[in-house]
């Protein structure tokens, strides 16, 4: 079922760069107003099933559940705010493939925070990495436009990688409706404020604008995102990062068929680069867990962080 929701989730957020681009592109619609609504009716459709099911849930969350959710909240918005502008200034495939260098600032998060990662976890996630820069070097320094398009996806990535980590925690103890209805709101309050604040308009667009905005929240809000923060629940924030990676060949095949983006000549090497780090975080993963299993229980010994399964990766 995991599997299941990661293709699903993978699929979601890889249409998000192709169809952000495309409504901005095409109609009068602002890049902060595409990350209001898509959180608004994010949020106002994941409220739903919860307020009839549990309405209690939302009187049940704790100060720790609520300030982790208000960091993630504060780390979407900005995260919005910068990879969709991003996409105004520099290509669909560099904008998705640098705000998915996520993964690697989760990393560096927890080394500050002293946790020692297992070398298959930093040999794939050096590969992906390798796999990112082929991609979009190509692409970086052509223009003042797509260098700075290309720094804010940087900065989005690293907003997204504090996200995914303050999600983990928050998701550590609430259900995925609770979660997603509190996040997603208070992710829309401050995408208005900012909204508010740039002069950048809500409301007041033409039908195609409203269409690309309903598109984006079902694809992008509604089954990516909403698909991953189940996931965050089973899976390590590292290991659903790492499959968010999956985004970058997917958003940049979209772009490239629908949008008849040219492709840089190294894509498609950066493409096997990524998978072929996804592949060595998963065996990584496994041969943790398998080295978890046979150590022996009976000395009493704890296994030192280096040896603990990635499942446990953000989320100690």
């Amino acid at each position: 079922m995991n599997f299941f929701l990661a293709a699903v989730g993978v699929l979601g957020v890889a249409s998000s760069g192709p169809l952000i681009a495309a409504t901005l592109g095409a109609t009068t619609v602002s890049a902060l107003a595409i990350a209001f609504w898509r959180n608004a009716i994010g949020a106002a459709v994941m409220a739903s099933p919860t307020l009839i099911r549990e309405p209690r849930q939302f009187g049940r969350i704790t100060h720790r559940e609520f300030r982790w959710c208000l960091l993630a909240a504060v780390a979407l918005a900005l995260h919005f705010a910068c990879f969709i502008t991003s996409l105004q200034l520099t290509s669909v495939a560099a904008a998705t493939a640098l705000v998915c260098l996520q993964s690697a600032w989760i990393a560096v998060f927890q080394l500050f925070r002293g946790t020692r990662h297992r070398w298959q976890v930093l040999a794939g996630l050096g590969i992906a990495f390798g796999g990112v820069v082929a991609i979009t070097g190509f692409d970086m320094g052509s223009s003042p436009d797509a260098l700075l398009g290309d720094l804010l996806a940087v900065a989005g990535g690293a907003l997204a990688g504090l996200y995914t980590l303050a999600g983990g925690k928050a998701r550590q103890s609430m259900t995925t409706g609770t979660y997603t209805t509190l996040c997603y709101g208070m992710c829309a309050a401050l995408v208005a404020v900012l909204a508010l604040i740039r002069g950048q308009p809500l409301v007041g667009f033409e039908a195609a604008g409203w269409l690309g905005i309903l598109a984006i929240t079902v694809c992008a809000q509604l089954v990516g995102h909403t698909a991953f923060n189940h996931l965050l629940a089973t899976m390590s924030p590292l290991l659903v990062s790492m499959i968010i990676l999956l985004e970058i060949p997917g958003a940049a095949l979209l772009a490239a068929v629908f949008l008849h983006e040219t492709l840089p000549a190294g894509t498609y090497a950066g493409l096997g680069l990524i998978l072929a780090g996804l592949a060595v975080v998963v065996l990584g993963q496994r041969s943790g867990k398998a080295a978890r299993r046979a150590s022996p229980a009976a000395n009493g010994r704890e296994e030192p962080p280096s040896d603990r399964p990635l499942a446990e990766l953000g989320t100690d």
